[in-house]
């Protein structure tokens, strides 16, 4: 007798030996079966009969940041919406500082200049706050606006200092803005990290109890415990403590910041020159909580300008953005990293900082060869088309953000002009060029729910109304295989997830409509109706 029995008008495998079929069967955590008549299944202690609806493998997300969205959840929302203009910032900082003490932060995440008509105004958070300290948090993440106390309490409230790969903006008479971009902003997580580990994980667990609710069984942290990103220099205890106590809603892959990680004593012969204590490195874990690749950051935001780009930005002459660290340096880290047996994600946005990266891994290769590294680029932003071919030669995979073209493509279009546009955030193009395509949303950034992502790869239209990339677009199956199998082999986790086979975990999603046959404007209006992790039922819209 099975475990249970999972019965639906449609069931989408994604596995292209049995694409489509009627049921699922399960023992304990494992698909032992798929049936294209559910009368053929073995008989079953628990059955669920989800009718009209359609069953997927349960989705990855192979780019968020969870810690930081779990987090972000208590915060000032200042994304638009529903925020629309600098006085809405003024007044939602108001009201969040006449209800904290004197000596409390106010902080706030989301903003996009992009669409408030520029940056939040050092003098105006001033008089908002009453003289509070303010934090707020860029929505890519790359950059804050903070207020005089903070500045004050940094001891650059009338001159700026000097941070490598990053910048104390000031203006026309030298007086520091308040806003901090890139590795600036270290100088603010000095005065509030590290965050508790039992705050951090209760931000795991709130993160992860909505990821439920969008049909998500694993996700991929991009960064933890180090740089900008990482929230405490323990942070995976975190982690480990919401997964010893059950409140680990859902498989989670580690990203380690590679500022956490130091020189090893090892024996020479060992040739690992770089890593974490005990020499634990990429793989170690088990199907629920495992350590995943090395994050490195190579260069900073499209819509923030901070990108490396090879050529100016369309609407900013004379400027192109810079890299977080010395070329060489990034270039040899990248190399040690791959030596010490790590798989490595670098962030890498500007073409310019793309063949930095390349080279790197290409190097890597030469003097250090490995057998299906599945080295990664995060979000592959600005790729020409020779950028596409070397990362498919070396077998890299490129990890963009779909969601992006909806909810920022206004943005990134402005930055980048008509004829770069066509490089922007490629779907398509990989594809074609026999590369793996993950699915992800670099949550908080935009939206994370992975059917509002498969609506923008396949719609490929910004929030004006604006065509992006039409030729980049994909079909609604293509995006589907995205969000599954392009993420599980992104993790190198594609023989046990991301199809519904014999043999593999059982996470399934249970979707109201079959996202391959509604038309591609109805694809971000889907529920989700229940979410099954491990083979027990983890959400339900009903019951919640």
């Amino acid at each position: 007798m099975i475990d249970l029995l999972v019965i639906a008008d449609s069931v989408l495998t994604m596995d292209p030996a049995r694409p489509v079929a009627r049921a699922v069967a399960v023992i304990g955590n494992r698909v032992v079966g798929v049936y294209d008549d559910p009368a053929q299944a073995p008989a079953a202690r628990t059955t669920l009969d989800v009718g009209p609806a359609t069953v997927v493998p349960g989705f990855h997300d192979a780019h968020n940041h969870m810690a930081w969205y779990g987090l972000d959840l208590l915060e000032v929302d200042l994304s638009t919406p529903p925020v629309h203009d600098l006085a809405q910032v003024y007044a939602a900082v108001a009201e969040r500082a006449a209800a904290v003490a004197q000596d409390e932060w106010v902080i706030g995440n989301g903003y996009d200049q992009n669409k408030l008509g520029g940056h939040p105004d050092r003098d105006e958070l001033d008089r908002a706050a009453g003289g509070r300290k303010v934090w707020l948090k860029h929505t890519s993440g790359h950059m804050c606006q903070v207020s005089s106390a903070v500045l004050a309490e940094l001891g650059i409230a009338e001159r700026p200092v000097h941070v490598e790969g990053g910048l104390v903006q000031t203006d026309a008479s030298g007086h520091p803005t308040g806003l901090l971009q890139e590795q600036a902003q270290n100088l603010v997580s000095a005065l509030v990290l590290p965050y508790p580990l039992a705050a951090l994980e209760d931000a795991i667990e709130r993160a992860g109890r909505r990821y439920l609710a969008e049909g998500i069984t694993s996700a991929t942290e991009a960064g933890i415990a180090g740089g900008w990103i990482g929230k405490s220099p323990v942070e995976l205890a975190a982690y480990q403590r919401a997964y010893d106590r059950g409140r680990l809603p859902v498989r989670v892959e580690l990203m380690v910041a590679h500022d956490a990680m130091h020189e090893l004593p090892a024996h020479a012969e060992d040739d690992m020159p770089l890593g974490l204590d005990l020499g634990i490195t990429t793989g170690f874990g088990d199907d629920w909580l495992r350590i995943g690749p090395a994050k490195v950051f190579s260069d900073g935001s499209l819509i923030g300008r901070t990108a490396a780009m090879c050529c100016d930005f369309d609407d900013l002459p004379g400027e192109r953005g810079y890299l977080q660290a010395d070329a060489g340096w990034l270039h040899d880290r990248i190399v040690d990293l791959h030596r010490s047996g790590w798989r490595v994600a670098a962030h890498a946005i500007g073409d310019a900082a793309i063949d930095l990266v390349l080279q790197a891994y290409a190097d890597a290769q030469e003097v250090h060869p490995r057998t299906d590294a599945r080295h990664r680029v995060e979000h592959f932003g600005v790729s020409r088309p020779d950028q596409v071919a070397r990362a498919a030669a070396l077998g890299v995979i490129a990890v963009p953000q779909g969601r992006f073209v909806q909810e920022i493509g206004d943005g990134m279009i402005a930055a980048l002009g008509a004829e770069r546009t066509a490089w922007a955030y490629r779907q398509r193009s990989l594809l074609e060029a026999g590369m793996c395509l993950p699915g992800s949303s670099d949550r908080p950034v935009v939206q994370g729910a992975p059917l509002l992502g498969m609506h923008a790869m396949v719609n490929q239209c910004t929030e004006s109304g604006q065509d992006f990339n039409p030729a980049e677009a994909l079909t609604a199956h293509q995006a589907l295989h995205a969000f599954t199998m392009g993420s599980a082999y992104a993790s190198h986790a594609e023989a046990a997830k991301g199809s519904l086979t014999p043999g593999k975990l059982a996470d399934l999603a249970v979707l109201s409509h079959d996202p391959t046959r509604v038309d591609a404007d109805q694809i971000g209006d889907i529920e989700v109706e229940a979410t099954i992790v491990d083979g027990r039922l983890a959400y339900s819209m009903e019951k919640s």
